[in-house]
């Protein structure tokens, strides 16, 4: 993935990770991979990462068990 520098690049690397959800890469129920191991990825700081990951579990996409890791949750229901 080319990142735009002249653009917050937390809000790309989000919107890659919800596709990758959103195609199957990682399952609900499956961990997510670490903060880590996706800075080392995508070539950029943890906190990046971290703001991603935070606005996945906003849109409760990700939950985050405290020691445990980020899990995928199942779709967001949207619509009535």
């Amino acid at each position: 993935m080319d990142l735009d520098r002249g653009k917050p690049v937390w809000t790309q690397i989000a919107g890659e990770l919800r596709r990758r959800i959103d195609a199957g890469t990682y399952v609900p129920g499956a961990r997510f991979p670490a903060v880590v191991d996706l800075a080392a990825e995508f070539d950029v700081a943890a906190s990046t990462i971290q703001k991603a990951v935070a606005a996945l579990r906003a849109e409760g996409r990700l939950r985050t068990v405290l020691g445990q890791g980020s899990f995928v949750e199942d779709a967001p229901k949207t619509g009535k």
